[in-house]
């Protein structure tokens, strides 16, 4: 039943009172009971169909089948499974649940975080930090529709995204599971909610989980709460803010989501002010159950409990008492359910866990089964199998990525942009570590947890998309490293197209306190511009250091970010189809010293701002020059204060030297502050030129320090 929970709720009632009388009769069966527990199905745990059922035959004889099943990233029923194995498997479990004593089906979750991202031949839509820079809401909506007919097609039910976590530094290594910095931003952009599981009546109640139909499936908002602010943006770290700073960052993506009737919550492995997210009653119960009024349940991070101790699993009993009594309904356990049962079990009776505390638990798992419509429709629905895949999807995709793009440089001079290219050049050489790698392309939580290099899955690399785009009298050169002849050559080049960045990761494995473009990125970018026109494409899941000699020695540069299966939409905006739209998610930093560095900060000085677009003069305006009787062109620094403004270079930042060039007067406004009318007054003549330079106004940096009492 598709409900909004009003019939819902008295079924699971009536669900609930079976068996209530004796404590005993709730734990042999993991449905009435709380154990509802999500299991690690990994290649390395469980290999093949027949250890599969192995298993769940295993399970069912010695506990009753299990509520619901985690799908691990990295684990398929075998590699480059098809849809149709994943139905098969899936099914397996379903049809082992509904033979058990209460019927009740499992819920089947998978980490389909930028498109069905396990499934072989799946669409791979851009990280979410791609998607924060096309500011777009309504493609993200239809960009988790997407996914969620990709999702159900192979069976699942359960989606554990959005990642809703504010980036507050980019040295964390999930900082491309965040949609921006910034929280206004991250609360227009969980449209994914909706678009996965459906959107909501009006009337639907606040904070009460909602599906729309078989083709949606349930979303999960995650990882409450703070993760994206941890003190040096060390994964699992510690979030060190005030209660009115958690909910004026962190917290208001959650009331978006609760607002479209997210269905989970996902808990984070991160502490706040020390007190671990998993065992914290104030913020799981008394906030966001009680004050926020959430209906769903709260699942845990994976081996979440594990880490409420040191060391890692130690004293795992009352890592148990802790997380659930705190709040936590069900439980990913990938490896000791055995321990985790008998530790529950022997909990309850004890009397430590109340029983009050696992009918709440029990009735919230059941209600979102109950609106998922798994009781009607627990089986896959294999009409969906076309959809993986599908022509529409691809292009959906494609769209992300061009509107993706954020356009960093373009030109050494503001009347000679660089982009976009001639499709029809002689001579292009394409080259660098990213050029043509699928896996680089798509980054982590692809095909793997941490990612994977080569042909992974069936997209179109950059170097595809540029083939495909060109003239049929182009000649595209590729070396995944340039060659001492191609550079020896170089006038025999157009331009070149370099392609380089970070190799993927996920989690803890990302956390990176340099930021430096790996594989030598910077020196095989700054090698091929010194003798070659050269465009640089930067594939990342955050800002990283861009040194002084890239901006200067190449002629434009794009942030890619990581953009997914379908590499055609950078050609289509490289070479002048579609225009430039993405605006930078986060803060562009020019050394890591800075970090943190967010645009609500007192102190900033960033590279690129927030929001930054890569504006300048259009070709169009310069074309139609004769048009204009003059230009006001304004340049200066950015904000700082203190050491963060120490500068040995002085020069005006964000290019504005070539944005001026020729001038016919030049005025210096200083920072004049909130009344801007006063430079209007003195421009247009209503009143005279007054100010004296009260320092003196070098030549070179190399005079400083210049005053009016030095000798020279």
């Amino acid at each position: 039943m598709y409900s909004d929970g009003k019939l819902c709720g008295k079924v699971v009632a009536k669900c609930i009172a079976t068996d209530v009388n004796t404590k005993k009769s709730w734990l042999d069966d993991s449905h009435g009971f709380y154990l509802t527990t999500l299991w690690l199905i990994q290649t390395h745990f469980i290999l093949g169909f027949y250890r599969h059922y192995k298993f769940l035959h295993r399970y069912k004889n010695g506990f009753g089948v299990t509520g619901s099943v985690l799908n691990g990233g990295g684990s398929w029923p075998f590699e480059d499974a098809m849809p149709s194995d994943w139905a098969d498997m899936i099914d397996g479990y379903q049809n082992a649940a509904l033979a058990s004593r209460l019927g009740i089906p499992i819920i089947y979750g998978i980490d389909a975080v930028h498109g069905n991202n396990n499934v072989y031949g799946a669409t791979i839509f851009p990280h979410n930090i791609g998607l924060g820079a096309t500011r777009d809401a309504d493609l993200i909506r239809r960009i988790g529709a997407a996914t969620a007919l990709e999702v159900r097609a192979m069976g699942a039910h359960w989606a554990f995204a959005p990642c809703v976590a504010a980036l507050r530094n980019p040295r964390w290594g999930r900082s491309y599971e965040c949609y921006s910095e910034d929280a206004n931003t991250i609360c227009e952009l969980t449209t994914l909610v909706s678009g996965l599981q459906g959107e909501p009546p009006k009337e639907h109640p606040n904070g009460y989980p909602f599906l729309a139909g078989r083709n949606n499936v349930v979303a999960c908002a995650k990882h409450f709460v703070g993760d994206g602010g941890t003190e040096n943006g060390t994964n699992e770290g510690n979030t060190i803010v005030s209660f009115e700073d958690l909910e004026r960052i962190h917290l208001p993506p959650y009331l978006n989501c609760l607002s479209q009737g997210v269905s989970t919550v996902m808990a984070s492995y991160s502490s706040w002010n020390g007190s671990k997210l998993h065992s914290n009653y104030f913020l799981l119960t008394e906030l966001l159950k009680q004050k926020l009024g959430f209906k769903g349940f709260i699942i845990s991070d994976w081996e979440a409990l594990d880490r409420l101790s040191e060391p890692f699993g130690s004293n795992y009993r009352n890592c148990v008492k802790i997380s659930v009594n705190a709040g936590i309904d069900m439980v990913m356990v990938p490896f000791k359910y055995e321990r985790f049962i008998h530790d529950l079990t022997d909990l309850v009776q004890s009397g430590e866990v109340p029983m009050a505390r696992i009918d709440d638990a029990v009735e919230r798992i059941l209600r979102v089964k109950f609106v998922a419509g798994l009781f009607e429709h627990p089986l896959t629905d294999r009409s969906l199998l076309g959809t993986v895949g599908c022509t529409e999807h691809r292009e959906l995709g494609r769209e992300a990525v061009r509107k993706s793009l954020v356009l960093l440089k373009n030109g050494k001079h503001v009347d000679k942009p660089f982009l976009p290219l001639d499709r029809n050049a002689k001579r292009i050489l394409v080259t660098g570590t990213h050029a043509d790698d699928l896996g680089y392309q798509c980054g982590g939580w692809t095909k793997a947890w941490f990612g994977l290099s080569g042909r992974i899955t069936i997209g179109t690399t950059l170097l595809d998309a540029i083939k495909a785009i060109v003239g049929d009298q182009t000649e595209v050169i590729y070396e995944k490293y340039p060659s001492e002849e191609s550079l020896a050559s170089s006038e025999g080049f157009s331009y070149a197209i370099v392609a380089v960045g970070e190799s993927p990761y996920a989690e803890t494995l990302g956390d990176n306190s340099e930021l430096i473009i790996p594989f030598n990125g910077s020196d095989i970018v700054t090698t091929v511009a010194e003798r070659i026109p050269t465009l640089m494409i930067l594939f990342s899941g955050r800002p990283m250091v861009l040194e002084p000699t890239v901006l200067e020695k190449t002629e434009a540069v794009v942030s890619a970010w990581l953009p997914g299966s379908e590499g055609q939409g950078m050609a289509d905006v490289i070479f002048g189809d579609y225009d430039f739209e993405g605006k930078l998610p986060v803060s562009w930093f020019k050394r890591v010293e800075q970090l943190p560095l967010n645009a609500d900060a007192d102190l900033y000085d960033p590279l690129f701002p927030l929001s930054f677009v890569g504006e300048y003069p259009s070709e169009e305006s310069l074309a139609s020059s004769e048009g204009f009787s003059y230009a006001i062109v304004a340049v200066g620094e950015s904000p700082y204060a203190e050491t963060l403004g120490d500068n040995s270079e002085l020069i005006i930042p964000f290019n504005g030297s070539d944005i001026v060039t020729t001038t016919e007067a030049v005025v210096s406004a200083w920072l004049p502050g909130s009344e801007g009318q006063g430079m209007a007054d003195v421009i247009f003549g209503d009143y005279d030129f007054e100010g004296k330079l009260p320092v003196s106004w070098f030549k070179r940096v190399e005079q400083l320090p210049l005053n009016a009492d030095a000798n020279l």
